[in-house]
C-alpha cells in the first residue's frame, strides 16, 4: 500500500499512475486504504485496476461502451445487488441524448435520468457504493466516476415482530434493509428535527450503520459518545448488532445487559422522543438504543397503549416472578436445609416425606433440575417451530414425572422449578430474562453453603454491582438510585398519560416537557365530569339530532 500511495504522491495530480502488477494490485489491504487512490484521467487504468481488483468475482460486471463515436465509458455494478431495469433505462438516456457529452458533472446533473447521483474521485468511495449496490459509470477523460443510486436487492417484507409480539400495538417490525428501517421511523416521527448520521464500520464487510436522534432532545455529548466508540471499532466484518453492543458496551463483564435491542419501529420512536439515541445495522433487524437502564428490562410498548390500570398491574406482576424467577430455587433449599421451622408443620412434614427416598441433598436436586430445564428451553428453541414447543412441553411433564417415580428429586423440587422457569418467561426483555437465568445459580449455590444469609448478601452484592453500573454515563439503578420522584410515576406502575408532562429527568436531555399543562388540566377536567355534566352532553347530542331530523 504505501508503494502505491507513493507512487501516487509523485505522479501528476491529473493523471493517477495506477499499479499495474496484479499482485500491488491486491496487496491493499481495505477499502479504507483505497481512499487515498485516485481515479485516473485514463479510463485503459482504471479498468485495468477494477479488473485486478474484481478478479474471480463472476457477479462483478464491468461493461465496456461508448457514449458516441470515440468517447469510450465504462459501467461497473454487481449483479443482484442493483436494479438492472433501472440500469438499462439509465444507460439507454445517455446512450441516445448525450450529444457527446464528455464532462461528469453535466452528464449527473444535465442528461441521467436518476434522483440520487454522487460523484466520486477514489477507488475508496467508489467500492463502497458499488459493493452497496450502487453503479459506477466512469468516461474517459474523467478523473472521476458517477454513482448512480440505483439499488435493487431483495429483501424481506415487513412482517410482525416475533421477539415483541403485543396483543395492541403496531404490526410491523424492521428487517434486514437499513434503508426500510429508517423510512419506518421516519413516518413514526415525521420531523426535521429528526437526524439519520451514516457510517461505515467493518474493514472487510463495510457494513452501513445509521445513528438516530432528535437533535432538540438528545444531548450532543451523548451523540458525540457514541460516535465516537463507533469509529473506534476495528474489526474485519460487523454482521449484527450484537457484535456492536459488545464492543461498546461500558462494561463487558457484568451480566446485565447495558443496551437495548429492538426489532419494533415504535420502541425506536419512544425511546428518540426520550433524548436516546438509536443505532441501525444494515443487515439485521434489530436496533440498538442507549443508554439503557436496569427498569426498562421490565417494560414493555403495550404498557403505554393499554389503559394505565391494566398495565400498572401488569408492570408489578413482572416485578413479583422477576423477583422468583431469581431466588425460588435458593429459598426453596435454604428453607429444607437450614430454616424448616418457617415451614408450618403439616408441610414440613409432606416436604420432609417426598425427600425421604432421594439420594441427593436439595441443592444437587435444585441443580439437575434446573439444567435439565434449561436444556429443555434450548432444545425448544432450536427445533422447528412445529415441534419446538411441543417437544418441550411434553419433554418437561415426561421427564419430571419419571425423576419423581425414580426417586431421584421429590415432587415440590419439580413444582418449584416449574415456578420458576413461568416466572422467567414474564420478564419481557430476553437479554434482562437471560440475565436473571444466569444469576440464579451463583445465589443458589450461596443458599445452600450459608441459608438465608447467603441470599441476602448475594442480593446485596447484585444490588451493589447493579449501582456501580452506567450505560453511556447514565446509572443503570435510575430512577431509583439515585432517587427521582418524579420518574417513580414510569416504575413501578404506570401513571396515567396526563401525569407524564415531563420526559426522565435521570436523562440528560434538552427539553425536559412532553406536553403542555393545559393538556393535562383538560384531561383531569373531563375525568370529573358529574351527572349534571353528563346531563348536559346528553341533551347536547339530542338537540343535534333533532336539527339532523328536521
Amino acid at each position: 500500500m504505501k508503494s502505491i500511495l507513493q507512487s501516487r504522491k509523485t505522479a501528476p495530480s491529473n493523471e493517477g499512475n495506477l499499479p499495474s502488477d496484479l499482485d500491488q494490485a491486491l496487496a491493499i489491504p481495505f477499502i479504507e486504504d483505497l481512499k487515498q487512490t485516485k481515479l485516473s484521467l485514463l479510463l485503459d487504468e482504471n479498468h485495468k485496476f477494477i479488473k485486478d481488483m474484481f478478479q474471480e468475482c463472476s457477479d462483478v460486471v464491468v461493461r465496456e461502451f461508448e457514449i458516441d463515436p470515440h468517447i469510450p465509458a465504462l459501467l461497473l455494478f454487481v449483479d443482484g445487488l442493483t436494479n438492472t431495469e433501472l440500469l438499462n433505462d439509465t444507460m439507454k438516456s445517455l446512450m441516445l441524448i448525450g450529444g457527446g457529452e464528455t464532462s461528469i458533472e453535466r452528464i449527473a446533473n444535465v442528461i441521467l435520468p436518476v434522483s440520487q447521483t454522487q460523484i466520486s474521485d477514489n477507488y475508496g468511495d467508489l467500492l463502497t457504493s458499488v459493493l452497496g449496490g450502487d453503479a459506477a459509470l466512469l468516461v474517459e477523460g474523467n478523473a472521476k466516476a458517477i454513482l448512480l443510486g440505483i439499488r435493487g436487492t431483495e429483501k424481506r417484507s415487513v412482517g410482525e415482530p416475533e421477539t415483541e409480539t403485543v396483543v395492541r400495538g403496531p404490526k410491523e417490525g424492521f428487517v434486514e434493509s437499513i434503508r426500510t428501517n429508517t423510512s419506518m421511523i421516519r413516518r413514526k416521527l415525521k420531523t426535521p428535527r429528526l437526524k439519520m448520521k451514516s457510517m461505515c464500520v467493518g474493514k472487510e464487510s463495510n457494513t452501513n450503520l445509521v445513528i438516530c436522534y432528535l437533535d432538540n432532545l438528545a444531548m450532543p455529548s451523548l451523540v458525540e459518545e457514541v460516535v465516537k466508540r463507533l469509529e473506534q471499532i476495528k474489526i474485519d466484518a460487523i454482521l449484527e448488532s450484537g457484535m456492536i453492543e459488545e464492543l461498546i458496551q461500558d462494561d463487558a463483564y457484568s451480566p446485565f445487559p447495558q443496551m437495548q435491542y429492538t426489532e419494533r419501529p415504535d420502541v425506536i420512536a419512544s425511546a428518540l422522543l426520550q433524548g436516546r439515541v438509536a443505532i441501525l445495522t444494515d443487515g439485521t433487524p434489530f436496533a440498538l438504543i442507549v443508554p439503557f437502564v436496569f427498569i426498562q428490562i421490565m417494560q414493555t410498548s403495550e404498557d403505554y397503549y393499554e389503559r394505565f390500570q391494566i398495565s400498572s398491574l401488569l408492570r408489578m406482576l413482572r416485578y413479583v416472578f422477576m423477583f422468583l424467577s431469581l431466588t425460588t430455587p435458593a429459598l426453596y433449599v435454604a428453607i429444607t436445609t437450614y430454616h424448616q421451622a418457617l415451614l408450618p408443620t403439616t408441610l414440613m412434614l409432606s416436604v420432609a416425606a417426598s425427600r425421604e427416598a432421594i439420594p441427593f441433598p436439595a441443592v444437587v436436586e435444585a441443580f439437575i433440575m434446573e439444567i435439565t430445564f434449561e436444556a429443555l428451553r434450548e432444545a425448544g428453541i432450536r427445533l422447528p417451530k412445529a415441534v419446538g414447543s411441543a417437544v418441550s412441553i411434553l419433554g418437561a411433564l415426561v421427564v419430571g414425572q419419571a425423576a419423581v417415580q425414580a426417586g431421584i428429586v421429590s415432587a415440590p423440587m419439580v413444582i418449584v422449578v416449574s415456578i420458576t422457569g413461568i416466572a422467567s418467561f414474564t420478564i419481557p426483555r430476553f437479554n434482562g430474562a437471560i440475565a436473571i437465568r444466569m444469576l440464579r445459580f451463583p445465589i443458589l449455590i450461596a443458599a445452600a453453603i450459608f441459608g438465608f444469609y447467603g441470599i441476602f448478601f448475594s442480593l446485596m452484592i447484585l444490588i451493589g454491582h447493579m449501582a456501580n453500573l452506567r450505560s453511556f454515563g447514565v446509572p443503570y439503578l435510575s430512577p431509583v438510585g439515585p432517587l427521582s420522584a418524579t420518574d417513580m410515576k414510569d416504575v413501578l406502575i404506570r401513571a396515567p398519560w396526563w401525569q407524564l408532562r415531563k420526559r426522565p429527568e435521570f436523562m440528560a436531555i434538552q427539553d425536559n416537557t412532553s406536553q403542555d399543562d393545559s393538556l393535562a388540566k383538560q384531561i383531569k377536567k373531563a375525568g370529573g365530569l358529574d351527572g349534571s355534566s353528563i346531563n348536559h352532553v346528553h341533551k347536547a347530542n339530542k338537540e343535534e339530532q333533532s336539527n339532523d331530523s328536521s
